[in-house]
């Protein structure tokens, strides 16, 4: 009786396990840091959300999704003349191992339709959509805390 250890199930199986883990390193690997959100008050409508991403391959994110507001939304603010105006947009480039900051006055989320008003110190889970290079997409889970109303976050670094 002949034993090969190239040929054996275990090894197939083995096999078959690591090239699914690899593939799962393939993915966009996105990294979220200093997540937060604006307090509201009572009764307001929408709020906007603002991190740090980085990932380490090219990607970008395509959405958001939160359970705390019935959409959400990426919005970029910028300068239209002497105008700070503030659209919409379907996606936000995130270069190999360079930090995208989401913060007040630029790229960021917008929270529509708040199911409840978010008070300093209550947390928000959000879903980032990213895609990879490849066209994969990944969901990426985010707590967000909620900062007071008047908070202004630290400089990017």
């Amino acid at each position: 009786m002949s034993f090969s250890v190239a040929h054996s199930p275990m090894n197939k199986i083995i096999a078959l396990l690591a090239a699914g883990l690899f593939s799962t390193c393939a993915l966009a690997q996105v990294t979220v840091t200093e997540p937060w959100i604006r307090a509201t008050v009572p009764r307001q409508d929408s709020a906007g959300a603002f991190m740090r991403l980085q990932s380490a391959q090219p990607a970008r994110l395509l959405a958001v999704s939160t359970p705390a507001a019935k959409h959400a939304e990426i919005h970029e603010m910028a300068m239209e003349g002497h105008t700070m105006s503030m659209r919409r947009v379907e996606a936000v480039a995130l270069p190999a191992g360079r930090a995208v900051n989401l913060t007040p006055g630029s790229y960021h989320v917008m929270l529509y339709g708040l199911k409840r008003q978010l008070k300093e110190g209550d947390s928000v889970e959000l879903t980032l959509v990213v895609q990879d290079a490849q066209g994969k997409p990944e969901n990426v889970k985010v707590t967000a805390q909620v900062k007071p109303i008047a908070y202004s976050a630290p400089p990017a670094h």
